[in-house]
């Protein structure tokens, strides 16, 4: 019979070990989760735009 598989990582945040079938999953705590909260708030944590490729002569494909 197959064991069902527990995907053990760590808090995003302090870094324990967090099981996956832990209610707070990926995160340790409830204060892990409104720390990890605040710094998108903040704009610790931000998403980058896509790099654009430029052409030939130095131009951005948006610009031609």
């Amino acid at each position: 019979m197959a064991r069902k598989r527990t995907l053990k990582l760590h808090c995003p945040t302090c870094r324990k070990p967090v099981k996956s079938k832990d209610e707070e999953f990926p995160f340790c705590s409830e204060r892990c989760r409104q720390i990890d909260l605040g710094k998108w708030a903040s704009g610790a944590y931000v998403i980058s735009s896509p790099l654009q490729d430029e052409g030939p002569s130095g131009e951005s494909d948006e610009d031609s």
